[in-house]
């Protein structure tokens, strides 16, 4: 069972390099990814060494599949790589300057250096139209207030994405882009009816299926006139009917933060995994506290065992993410570190990013 669990799951990790204990728990638990953060990176070399370390694993697991790794890079204040990696603008540099191509470039350019240290999964991009000025959680992630703007380039950096070979990820499902309140703080409740999300919040989205994006992240919303009971993160109604019938999207669904305010302050803990599963998400992120993953796994195997969540509805959720997995992560382990070092921070990265940062068309640019 917890082979079928695990991979069922993306977690944090303490520090620079893998502990003992840590090790031991993706091992014995089969889990499907690990998620990054400022704590676990510094030189390029460092991530390189980590992201190795941890696709070493693969060879102990009951399943050899290659393990997600994932990184917070959007470019602005959310990017956990920090120099010599390039220091890409904010999103909304992206919409000001209004150029498809640019765009699909930052995306690719940013992805290379992520592919060259091992980092196979960016939650990126950013798709949340920016229709509330006090937002200040979204603001310059958003690319812009505009919807049709906002799917243009969300489609543009997705194919930059999927060109240097990473998973990308839109995000913030079905749109973060009018609240006021911090999910990480607490839940934030909208008032937006579907005819609402159906003219601004999910035109972005549904650009970024066409333009085949792997995964959605949830976003932890009460969005009470569609489901007045359920956060779209643990709504069947936005999950399932919602996004899998009416948007036909056939990616993978992956929850924000379950240890966020949002869910943590409302919800049971143990719930939590086995209601997000329920409403139809296939991947459960954990990024800050040990505890949480070895809880979920109790929870959901407690879950199944009486009948509250279906074995098979894992199993053909489990398919989903194999199946990316081996389409996706051909080759899990990083490239060589002279390879890398060429690569990352490299000098025309950085006249792309300089010039993005004064709001010019960098030179020489080739249409995507």
């Amino acid at each position: 069972m917890n082979k079928l669990i695990g991979q069922h799951m993306l977690m944090g990790i303490s520090g620079h390099s893998l502990t003992a204990d840590e090790k031991k728990f993706i091992v014995n638990n089969n889990i499907g990814g690990i998620v990054l953060f400022g704590r676990n990176v510094s030189d390029p070399k460092q991530v390189r060494e980590l992201c190795a370390e941890i696709q070493s694993l693969r060879h102990q697991m009951q399943d050899k599949a290659p393990l997600f790794i994932g990184i917070d890079m959007e470019g602005g204040r959310v990017a956990r790589l920090k120099p010599p990696f390039t220091v890409w603008p904010p999103l909304k540099i992206l919409g000001d300057l209004d150029n498809a191509t640019v765009t699909f470039h930052l995306s690719n350019k940013m992805g290379l250096e992520l592919n060259s240290v091992g980092i196979n999964l960016d939650f990126a991009p950013c798709v949340d139209v920016f229709t509330n000025p006090k937002n200040t959680v979204i603001g310059d992630r958003s690319i812009s207030s505009d919807p049709e703007m906002v799917a243009k380039h969300a489609s543009a950096l997705v194919r930059g994405y999927i060109k240097s070979n990473i998973i990308s990820c839109a995000k913030h499902f079905p749109g973060h882009g009018n609240t006021v309140i911090d999910s990480h703080e607490d839940l934030p409740v909208e008032e937006l009816d579907m005819q609402r999300l159906e003219s601004i919040e999910l035109v972005p989205f549904k650009r970024s299926f066409k333009a085949r994006v792997d995964m959605v992240m949830t976003a932890h919303i009460l969005f009470k006139n569609i489901d007045p009971e359920w956060p779209a993160t643990l709504s069947e109604k936005f999950l399932k009917k919602i996004l899998r019938e009416q948007c036909r999207y056939r990616g993978l669904i992956i929850t924000d933060d379950l240890d966020m305010k949002a869910m943590a302050k409302h919800y049971d803990r143990k719930a939590i995994p086995v209601r997000a599963l329920k409403a139809g998400a296939d991947l459960l992120l954990y990024c800050n506290e040990p505890e949480s993953p070895p809880r979920a796994i109790e929870a959901i195997t407690e879950a199944v065992a009486q009948g509250q969540l279906q074995k098979a509805d894992l199993e053909v959720s489990f398919k989903r993410i194999m199946d990316l997995k081996k389409e996706k992560i051909p080759h899990p382990d990083p490239m060589p570190l002279e390879e890398t070092l060429k690569i990352v921070g490299c000098e025309d990265h950085q006249r792309i990013s300089a010039s993005l940062a004064k709001g010019e068309v960098p030179a020489g640019l080739i249409e995507a």
